[in-house]
């Protein structure tokens, strides 16, 4: 239970150092920016800490390499792509909704909570912390799985960079690449980071309690602050979306659909 404490004293530390931070700038939404690291400063604190010797080891410290890899990947995302733009919009709703004295209230709704989340998002991490168990193939699995969710994510996010870099794209709906089996790969790609870390910290002997890791991750896209939010604003903001919608699959990878004629 130290090792846990511990953990989720680093998470809210980076997240009161990132409250400070949006209070000089206005900007609630740079949570967004260090979200990823306080998922990675927990899952260090169970791998720097924790008692896990041998394969055991080997197997936290592989974990956190792609937890690693996974949080400095998107810090630097959407850290360069929010650069220069100010407070994001869902955050001036949540401002607006929650005055007076938002300035404090955002402490508590929006970066102590995110804070938590992530503590249980590092789940994983603190069952490979304390593992006993010889590497196998549930590992493999596991690690093979993460890594290729972040590749797949990786690969969407540049894709949808580079379309929204081309003026001549301008207005137009992104149906290229990856973007054309999945209307969220990168989000599909994300998810299957975190079931893959999940596999591994059930692999090292954890319970069930792992899967709250993927789980939550899993709710958190679909249905909070990924897929079910952004799908509202573009089919409100962009007719074509909806013709998108009608012959993509929104998450689950998979062959478009044929659209009827008339």
């Amino acid at each position: 239970m130290a090792l846990a404490a511990l953990a989720f004293g680093a998470t809210a530390t980076v997240a009161v150092l990132t409250w400070v931070a949006s209070l000089v700038r206005r900007d609630a939404s740079l949570v967004d920016r260090t979200w990823s690291l306080m998922i990675l400063s927990a899952a260090s604190v169970h791998v720097a800490l924790g008692p896990a010797s041998g394969d055991a080891a080997l197997r936290a410290q592989a974990l956190w390499l792609v937890a690693a890899a996974w949080a400095a990947r998107l810090a630097w995302f959407i850290t360069r792509r929010n650069w220069g733009h100010g407070e994001d919009r869902r955050y001036q709703a949540i401002r607006a909704r929650n005055q007076p004295n938002f300035a404090l209230k955002s402490l508590v709704y929006v970066f102590l909570l995110q804070a938590t989340l992530a503590w249980v998002v590092a789940l994983p991490a603190f069952a490979a912390a304390l593992g006993t168990r010889p590497l196998g193939p549930w590992d493999a699995a596991g690690l093979a799985l993460a890594a290729g969710g972040l590749v797949f994510e990786a690969v969407a996010d540049a894709q949808m960079a580079r379309f929204r870099a081309d003026p001549a794209c301008r207005g137009q709906v992104m149906d290229r690449g990856l973007w054309r089996y999945s209307r969220h790969p990168n989000y599909f790609g994300e998810c299957c980071v975190w079931w893959g870390l999940g596999l591994v910290g059930l692999a090292s002997g954890g319970g069930a309690w792992c899967l709250a890791s993927p789980l939550l991750m899993t709710v958190l896209l679909l249905k909070v602050s990924g897929v079910s939010l952004l799908e509202k604003d573009l089919v409100e903001r962009r007719p074509a979306y909806r013709d998108y919608v009608a012959r993509t699959n929104a998450f689950v990878p998979g062959p478009p659909r044929r659209q009827e004629a008339g």
